[in-house]
């Protein structure tokens, strides 16, 4: 049974508001007043807002809440408040079982911090068991310097179990009769809009509100404005290293942008153009080294588990040079975005960005040209050219062929993504599925070969560690587990590839993009 928040009349006093809740309702018992400080977590992508919870660490204790009334669903001990927290931190138990499917990667930090007086309610019934509680709360929430503000008063309602439908009487008497009116939102939410952030985080998702008769200069506009904020907003993480995400999320935004400025290259002035599109390039290429490391380590334990008994174990000298590359790695690329070079990129992008509506028209072919049309033009050319690249694909076909195809793919899925809005649901989503299909298969035929490829490159580094002789072995079988799994995904192909080439998908794309 869901709890619930409700405000208090603005300048009512806990004592007051004591009095007037058990004048209204009559069966609330006095109950014991309480300070108390909260640290209240989230992913930087609001993942716990997401799915109705909080975590909050006070006295000395981390507790999962739901945010309707702050009932608390697990908690562990956790003797002070960090400014990062991973799941892999958290004791073992049920609160790490809830958190972690919900977190994976991303580290919890502080969203919100607040002192709040608490006045403790009981509703009892004739046999004087309690059958529903209140929390009165007064609440200040620390701003974006070190001044605390006021927040709105509240009342928390939490059931009891057992007693789920007093509860619910109790919430429709303070509606009903003392003329409460739940709170819009979590206390959280309003002391995080307090700190100068966005309750809930921030989603990397466009839904964005197109028009297929908008011009396409304006259209694209749009999109590079969102991608340019996704890149902005993620760049602190990524400098201060918070979580492997922050980078992901902003190599992405630059991906997207890189695909944008090829597909509707015929909206931009074309020298301004590939001075950005160098840039971008660039902004890619100085992020790659510790991605890709990121992704190696992230795939340890799927290394580990692989191997047979125990010989994962001897895989740490190769999890130490890895760890120390990405430590270097991080470091140059950090430089490199810190740099006069990426700060005037970003800077002068912006500007080119919001002034492109208003360039001479001179050398843009498609600026005006409806983007509903120009964006399904590109989409039907570029799965034409899927459907010959994939055809010509052979048992004897290099690997650069699966390679291609696959970066072709993804260009294909973000020009979907950009302008889904445009086109009929009941395409796109099918279409994007299988296309997601096609890309998980190539993606293991790619990801196979990049993982040998590395463990092949340290083999040297690898041996002159203490017990690299035992890595050596362990790697070795894991390059053999890894080819193995190239050829499986290289068989798969065909039959994902026929299902986004079948015939009734062509007449799909055809009619929708054509």
């Amino acid at each position: 049974m869901n709890g619930a928040q409700y405000l208090l009349p603005d300048g009512l006093r806990l004592g007051a508001a004591r009095e007037a809740l058990a004048a209204q309702t009559g069966l609330l018992e006095d109950g014991s007043r309480s300070r108390v400080e909260r640290v209240f977590y989230d992913t930087f992508d609001g993942r716990l807002h997401a799915a109705g919870l909080a975590l909050v660490h006070a006295d000395g204790r981390l507790s999962l809440m739901g945010t309707d009334g702050y009932a608390e669903r697990a908690s562990a001990p956790f003797e002070h408040a960090r400014d990062r927290i991973f799941t892999g931190d958290l004791p073992a138990g049920r609160l790490r079982e809830q958190v972690a499917p919900l977190v994976d990667v991303r580290a919890l930090t502080p969203i919100a911090r607040t002192r709040s007086q608490m006045l403790g309610l009981r509703m009892l019934n004739g046999d004087d068991k309690t059958i529903a509680r209140l929390i009165v709360e007064s609440c200040t929430a620390q701003g974006p310097g070190r001044g605390l503000t006021k927040l709105h008063s509240r009342v928390h309602v939490l059931a009891v179990r057992g007693y789920e439908n007093a509860a619910e009487r109790l919430k429709q008497q303070l509606e009903t009769q003392v003329g409460l009116v739940k709170a819009p939102a979590p206390l959280h939410d309003e002391a995080v809009a307090v700190a100068g952030g966005t309750p809930g985080g921030l989603p990397a998702t466009l839904d964005l509100p197109l028009r297929p008769t908008q011009r396409a200069d304006a259209a694209a506009v749009q999109v590079l404005q969102r991608l340019l904020s996704t890149i902005e907003v993620n760049l602190p993480g990524t400098l201060s290293d918070v979580d492997t995400e922050f980078l992901h999320d902003l190599r992405v935004a630059v991906r997207r942008t890189r695909a944008l400025q090829r597909e509707l290259r015929g909206v931009f002035p074309p020298e301004q153009l590939d001075r950005f599109r160098e840039g971008f390039r660039w902004l890619q290429a100085v992020t790659g080294p510790t991605r890709d490391l990121d992704v190696y380590l992230l795939d340890f334990d799927r290394f580990r588990a692989v191997l047979p008994g125990a010989l994962g174990a001897d895989l740490d000298p190769l999890a130490e040079v890895l760890a120390e590359e990405r430590k270097n790695a991080q470091r140059r690329m950090a430089r490199a975005l810190r740099s006069d070079k990426a700060v005037a990129l970003l800077s002068d992008w912006a500007v080119f960005v919001e002034e492109l509506v208003q360039a001479p028209a001179d050398g843009r072919p498609d600026a005006r040209t409806p983007i509903g049309d120009l964006a399904g033009d590109r989409i039907q050319k570029i799965y034409r050219q899927m459907l010959k690249r994939g055809r010509a694909v052979e048992d004897a076909s290099p690997a650069e062929a699966l390679h291609d195809l696959r970066k072709q793919g993804k260009e294909l899925r973000y020009m979907l993504e950009f302008f889904a809005v445009l086109y009929p649901d009941d395409v796109v989503r099918p279409m994007v599925k299988r296309l997601k299909s096609l890309q998980d298969v190539l993606g293991r035929f790619q990801d196979s070969e990049v993982q040998a490829g590395m463990l092949l490159a340290h083999r040297e580094a690898v041996g002159e560690r203490q017990n690299g002789a035992a890595a050596l072995m362990a790697m070795g079988l894991l390059v053999d587990r890894l080819e193995r799994d190239q050829m499986a995904a290289r068989a798969e192909f065909g039959r994902c590839f026929a299902s986004f080439a079948a015939p009734r998908q062509r007449d799909l794309v055809e009619a929708t993009f054509g």
